[in-house]
């Protein structure tokens, strides 16, 4: 089993890291494999809502940047942790734009694999992030995963977060929760539940009928 560690920071070896790094060493010990994937230092385009994704139906963007890269190894990863600093209360733009596209595009892939979020801020604007962040595995049918307490840290540079021993600690209970749910949830997930009802959509605004 294997979890892709997401960073949506722009600092590469900044607190962001420092606290996915706690993760990945906490699921070492549990002999859960791991890649690290940081989004680029450079402008991503948002969702062009050119139905590229819908029309071809093999789960890609027609933007060709690290969506896809991240796409790619999700085909072959049982879970996903994403983590982004806190910027005006909630997550970085990179971040925004590549959920956007990610769980637009590649939901089926996504599908009943373990999802965890965390958030890292210098004071304040951390639950809103969080918030933010969780939005896309609760409609996606993902397993979302928790900790003891909100999976936080605080500290503006990753030397900041040795000083935060809650929030590492709520790190490495993350962690384990996650390995937990992947070897308890092994078997479930080649059972995945089937889909009895069509999918239905309901439109609040309609046309008044003159």
């Amino acid at each position: 089993m294997k979890v892709l560690l997401v960073s949506g920071s722009p600092h590469t070896q900044g607190s962001t890291k420092r606290a996915l790094d706690e993760i990945a060493n906490e699921l070492k010990k549990h002999e859960l494999d791991y890649e690290f994937f940081q989004l680029p230092l450079k402008p991503l385009q948002s969702c062009l809502a050119c139905g590229y994704c819908r029309d071809h139906g093999d789960n890609r963007c027609a933007l060709d940047d690290c969506v896809n890269e991240i796409i790619n190894k999700m085909r072959s990863c049982d879970g996903l942790v994403v983590g982004s600093p806190v910027h005006f209360a909630g997550i970085t733009g990179a971040t925004k734009v590549v959920m956007d596209r990610l769980f637009y595009c590649a939901r089926p892939i996504f599908m009943y694999k373990a999802f965890a979020a965390v958030v890292i801020a210098r004071r304040a604007g951390t639950t809103a992030a969080l918030e933010q962040l969780n939005k896309y595995p609760l409609i996606s049918n993902m397993i979302m995963v928790g900790s003891q307490y909100w999976p936080m840290v605080f500290g503006a540079v990753a030397e900041d977060l040795s000083e935060d021993h809650e929030g590492l600690q709520n790190m490495r209970t993350l962690a384990r929760n996650l390995a937990w749910i992947l070897k308890a949830s092994e078997k479930a997930r080649t059972e995945t539940p089937k889909a009895e009802e069509e999918a239905m959509r309901t439109n609040f605004i309609r046309k008044e009928v003159l």
